[in-house]
This record gives C-alpha cells, structure tokens and sequence, in this order.
C-alpha cells in the first residue's frame, strides 16, 4: 500500500506510529475526506476489493465507496502501520428484525476498540471502546453473545464480533452489490462532509444538507442534478452519472 498517497488524500500530516492516540486523529481524518457511496453498484460495477482496486479508485480517483471498502483499505494502512487489526460482520438493524438482517457490514477492532468507517451517515466519527464507554453519540451494548452499536439509543447493527476473513467479505461484498433485495441496488445511499464541518446525505432522490443547527432538505429531479451534487460535495465528477439506472426512482431510467 502506498502510504504516502493515502495519507495525502485524507489530509494527514501526523504521527504513523501504533499507538492508540494515532486511531481517533486517522479515522476522523478518513471518514472527511473520503466519502460513502453506492454509484459503481448502481452503474453495475461490483466494487474490488484488492488493495491496488481499492487505491486506485478511492485514494487516485478521489472516488468514495462503502463498507467493504473503506473498512479493508483503512485496516491495511492500519496493518502497514503496525497494528493488530480484526476484521468483523454485523446485521444492520436500524430498520429491520436481526431475524430479516443479513450480516452484510463490514468494520474493524482494534484491541478493545471498534472502528467503523464505512457506515455512512450514521457511522461514529471515533474508536467506540467494547466495554460501553460513550464514545459522542455512539456507545456498545451487549444482547446475549452480541454486541450492538448504538447511536443516541438507536440500535444500528449487531455482531458477535467473530474475526471474519477476506473471503467471506468477497460473498457479502458479492450479494451487497449484486442482489436484487440489497438496499444498495435499489437507490442512492451517500454522505459526505463538507468543509465547512457540515454533512450532506444523500437517500434515494432525497438529499439533506446539515450546517450546524440548520437543516435543509429537498428533492432531486434528475440525473443532472446529481452529477453536479457530486461534483459541488463529494470531491469527483462522474459523468457516467447522467445514464445511470437507479431503480427506486423510475423516471430516472
């Protein structure tokens, strides 16, 4: 991994030392500058999840992406660092029954720390300690055998924590991207952070804009709009955009 490049595109100037003062700072760093989304899904590119893949399209591109990615490219600087990093699969459960919920989340531990990058807008921006420290608006509780992330009391996912390996990665990266009852072969999913400390999310056509206490919310109206959405706050233009298919909006195809 070119750590050099990497550390230039999250804007991280700082200590590369293994220590746990180094994992806050990096992960903030990661989850500003590199943003979440499900365009290649959506365009009927599975995203790779090899390093040089994963490089190239996030760290050269400038491109965002999702769990799988961002979560295996920040645990292999991680590694390249020095420490001794756990993969993990989680059921996402904010909005269906651990029963219905698939484990199709990827994240990271490392030692008594979670490491969630690649959750999108609800992921913790900090290390979320395993024994239910309040980590911001985020804490881990236990159900049974199961840890579940929290944030300001919603139940966001749950897993028992198993160190997972790189291939069964590459099967829920398969059926995530792939599926045709995966949410993110359906519609949109993004979010990123603007500059000015701000967040943009993105949820179907429907986009919400938070600046400090203000909200503002609306609707895209097509493809155009959102290739200049991505363009103004996520950092790329993608003009494949324009001829994309997204399902959950129909007039779009």
């Amino acid at each position: 991994m070119n750590l050099d490049a990497y550390f230039d595109r999250i804007g991280w100037h700082g200590s590369r030392a293994a220590t746990t003062e180094v994992l806050a700072p990096v992960l903030d760093h990661h989850m500003r500058a590199i943003p979440f989304e499900n365009l290649d899904v959506l365009l009927g590119d599975k995203p790779r999840l090899d390093i040089g893949s994963l490089e190239r399209k996030l760290v050269e591109r400038r491109r965002g992406g999702y769990c799988y990615e961002h979560a295996t490219l920040f645990a292999a600087m991680l590694t390249e660092l020095g420490f001794a990093v756990k993969t993990h699969s989680a059921r996402v459960v904010m909005v269906t029954a651990r029963s219905s919920a698939p484990r199709t989340h990827m994240f990271l531990s490392v030692g008594d720390l979670v490491l969630d990058p690649g959750f999108g807008g609800a992921a913790p921006r900090v290390p979320v300690p395993l024994d239910g420290t309040q980590a911001g608006a985020h804490r881990l509780s236990r159900e049974g055998s199961e840890y579940v992330l929290e944030q300001d009391g919603q139940r966001l996912w749950m897993s028992s924590l198993e160190h997972d390996i790189p291939i069964d990665f590459e099967m829920a990266n398969h059926f995530t991207a792939t599926h045709p009852s995966s949410p993110f072969t359906q519609g949109l999913m993004m979010r990123a952070y603007t500059d000015d400390g701000g967040q943009v999310r993105v949820r179907g056509r429907d986009v919400t804009l938070m600046r400090g206490a203000e909200t503002q919310t609306y609707q895209l109206e097509n493809r155009k709009q959102l290739r200049e959405l991505v363009a103004a706050h996520f950092g790329f233009d993608l003009p494949a955009i324009e001829s994309m298919h997204v399902p959950m909006v129909p007039e779009w195809r």
